[in-house]
């Protein structure tokens, strides 16, 4: 899954979703925060993890009984078995939360096995278990209906839409308590690195802002005299480590 680097993922889980779109903005890409998404619990560490794609369309009654969960290739289940270690299943349900993308039994199994978290721009059922799991989730809202009342699983792991946003497997996916960011996988290495030197700084903002400073100057950073005084900061900073 994805070629990042191996600490790329530490770094992400160390910087906000905020700083991620910032960053992204700079290179041109407006739109990489799923809409309408967000955790079930807040509060969590970071969520952060290679996309694993699984799409839905809308049902076809003759096509999708319940009887279909029978069959051991039935792509909901599959992909859930699939999802690699420290992927994130990404589910497309068309922004339709009217049913459930999944529930708390199949979330439970993700965490078992290792998965980093899972996002879709419907629903979950049994939204209550799963925000207790020590398992980042982020959903629209809770779906009591079974997902087979209105979603087919058509296809797995291939470029789908989650939110308004096109996610490519591999793409890395970052959500804490605003949302979640989608950064192209191409990019991620050089986003994470950009991150945690804006998240540097950021700190050394709001620390001067507590002390009485003003923004202008200092947010952005346009006075040579502040960004001279942020370099012996954070100069200090790592020397104090």
């Amino acid at each position: 899954m994805g070629t990042t680097l191996p600490t790329t993922k530490e770094k992400l889980r160390k910087v906000s979703t905020a700083t991620i779109a910032t960053c992204l903005f700079k290179r041109g890409l407006k739109n990489q925060f799923i809409q309408d998404v967000k955790p079930l619990k807040p509060n969590k560490p970071n969520m952060v993890g290679e996309a694993y794609t699984l799409r839905y369309i809308p049902a076809r009654e003759d096509l999708n009984p319940i009887e279909v969960f029978r069959d051991p290739n039935h792509l909901q289940r599959v992909a859930v078995e699939e999802c690699p270690k420290g992927a994130v299943l990404v589910i497309d349900s068309r922004k339709d939360a009217r049913a459930a993308s999944a529930g708390s039994i199949l979330a439970t199994r993700l965490m078992v096995r290792g998965v980093a978290g899972i996002v879709t721009d419907g629903g979950f059922r049994d939204s209550a278990e799963i925000a207790e799991l020590e398992f980042p989730s982020y959903h629209n809202r809770p779906s009591a209906p079974t997902n087979l009342t209105l979603h087919q699983a058509i296809a797995i792991n291939e470029p789908i839409g989650c939110g308004d946003v096109a996610v490519f497997p591999g793409d890395i996916l970052v959500g804490d308590d605003d949302g979640v960011m989608v950064i192209p996988a191409h990019i991620a290495d050089e986003v994470a690195d950009e991150c945690v030197q804006m998240t540097l700084y950021e700190d050394y903002v709001i620390q001067q802002v507590e002390n009485g400073h003003a923004v202008i100057g200092l947010y952005p950073l346009v006075d040579e005299n502040i960004k001279k005084a942020f370099e012996s900061w954070k100069k200090n900073k790592t020397t104090n480590r």
